[in-house]
């Protein structure tokens, strides 16, 4: 079995989400049309569960920013829509109907920021407001006790929280045309390169430090631009007690150990100078527990930023990421914590003149909290590039149309794998999953296409290290649409001897570079034909 990180990573995984989301009251942000456009009007579905009486569904919202309120169909700050039942939907699995409600927000005008509530009831019941139950935390809950070779909790009832706010912007933004015809090349900064005359350390295990830096990078320029890449996507770079990077301290700091705020001036400003983009890696979901704000709310209950976080009563005692207590989950539905986020990504794209993010985690904060992300970042740099990281099924996908521009494609990822690496799908079941796959989303909805990366095992790896099956998935990846990730080594033959259900965790697919002799040059000169060859087919 393939490893893939993710809250549907099982067959049971799959089955817990699907009956969680056939529960309660779920809007589940399902707008149509996705994306829209001024003066185009938005019509809302809503889907409640057997186990919710309701009689009547009601969608409360603003056109100024502020949050709406109401109860039982009256507004008491905003506008109030009635939603019509539009059906019901026998569900196998839940075992139990589905009603499907709609109802239509009138079409705004450019710049609009769309911000509303649903709310479900009967006349002899309270008033349910969706999203509930919050699907999220209970999958990743069970995914996280996957992960660690447990058995999948028991699903425990839930109370209704506190009102969700959904939103949307009205806009004509678009996906920027370099980023459709990019060549993406994916360091994982700490073990790609030193940097000249430094060496690489010797960590007492995978999980240390191996010494690569941004200065490495700069110093590496050349061979990323030989290679035919022509944007650079970066592993987290912030401030960091760790060699991944993902549980940040300091939003506002590059890590000292990578380089510091120089190195990364350095290197975005020597890539602009070839012609190359530079994207930064962003965890807007979660950060370390070492940070600061976290430090204060946890050892202070009157901390301004207490409500930042989701303190509760599990064992950890507050909300994190996958279970992971070095990784608290940010509350971004806060407004300060959203504004303090929001400007986080202003910063780096006018201080540092970065082209974009890769979003970790994307499905973490939501659509709606990524619409307004990306206005903010378009204000800053219109030509910026923002895409995300979901691992999710593919009508979730969907839903972030409009508010992202594209996301990493984990679908053909899946299916590359299958034909080319484990051989478990034909080239024609293939060739027929990518038709289907391409004309289910948007075309201006980038989505760019890898083999591996570094939470996943080596394509090698699981191509029992026959490299003609690497040679023949990068061709098949190279003909789809969506601009090619190149993981690096992959292009000079690096693979790995173990694999994550080995019990080597996350870290076999994150070894360091091959450089000089090491390398497989017949691989890179394979890659750069491939490339070349996709760079003339663009023009």
């Amino acid at each position: 079995m393939d490893f893939v990180f993710g809250t549907l990573a099982t067959d049971e995984l799959r089955l817990l989400h699907h009956r969680l989301a056939r529960q309660g009251v779920q809007h589940a942000d399902d707008i149509n049309p996705l994306d829209p456009k001024p003066g185009q009007p938005v019509t809302l579905t809503v889907h409640v569960g057997q186990d919710i009486a309701a009689d009547h569904v009601t969608c409360y919202y603003t056109v100024d920013g502020s949050l709406p309120a109401g109860s039982r169909g009256r507004a008491q700050h905003g506008h109030v829509i009635e939603l019509e039942r539009a059906g019901l939907e026998w569900d196998t699995l839940a075992w139990g109907y589905v009603a499907r409600w709609q109802g239509q927000i009138p079409g705004q005008p450019d710049g609009t920021s769309v911000r509303y509530r649903i709310g479900a009831w009967s006349n002899n019941t309270d008033e349910i407001f969706g999203d509930w139950p919050r699907i999220k935390p209970t999958v990743e809950a069970a995914a996280a006790a996957f992960f660690r070779g447990q058995s999948l909790p028991p699903v425990a009832p839930s109370q209704p929280e506190t009102s969700r706010v959904f939103n949307y912007h009205v806009d004509t933004f678009r996906v920027p045309d370099w980023a459709r015809q990019a060549i993406i090349y994916h360091v994982f900064v700490d073990r790609f390169h030193p940097g000249s005359g430094r060496d690489w350390l010797r960590p007492a295990n995978l999980s240390g430090f191996f010494g690569g830096t941004l200065w490495g990078v700069r110093d590496q320029l050349a061979y990323i631009a030989d290679l035919g890449a022509d944007c650079i996507w970066l592993s987290p770079t912030f401030a960091s007690p760790t060699h991944h990077g993902y549980d940040i301290t300091d939003y506002t700091q590059t890590e000292p150990r990578l380089g510091g705020d120089d190195a990364l001036r350095a290197l975005v400003e020597a890539a602009h100078a070839r012609g190359m983009r530079v994207l930064l890696d962003l965890v807007c979901n979660h950060l370390s527990s070492e940070h600061p704000y976290f430090e204060d709310a946890l050892n202070n209950p009157a901390s301004p930023y207490r409500d930042w976080f989701f303190f509760d009563g599990s064992d950890i005692g507050y909300k994190t990421f996958f279970g992971v207590a070095s990784m608290p989950e940010i509350n971004l539905e806060h407004p300060a914590a959203r504004a303090w986020m929001i400007d986080i990504g202003r910063y780096w794209l006018r201080e540092f003149g970065i082209d974009g993010y890769r979003l970790d985690h994307a499905n973490g904060p939501g659509p709606g909290f990524w619409s307004d992300f990306r206005a903010a970042c378009r204000a800053e740099n219109p030509e910026c590039f923002l895409f995300g990281e979901i691992v999710e099924a593919p009508p979730l996908q969907r839903a972030y149309v409009g508010r992202l521009d594209g996301l990493l494609d984990f679908h053909m990822e899946d299916a590359l794998r299958k034909t080319f690496g484990w051989g478990t799908m034909t080239e024609s079941e293939f060739e027929r999953f990518a038709a289907r796959h391409q004309s289910y989303f948007a075309a201006d909805f980038v989505m760019p296409t890898f083999l591996d990366n570094h939470d996943m095992d080596r394509f090698l790896y699981i191509a029992g290290g026959d490299k003609q099956r690497l040679r023949r998935a990068a061709e098949a990846q190279f003909q789809q649409p969506g601009p090619p990730v190149i993981y690096y080594g992959t292009e000079v033959g690096l693979g790995q001897q173990y694999g994550k259900y080995d019990g080597q965790g996350l870290e076999e697919s994150r070894l360091p570079m091959l450089w000089g002799e090491d390398q497989d040059t017949d691989m890179l000169a394979f890659y750069r034909e491939l490339i070349a060859a996709r760079r003339q087919n663009r023009r």
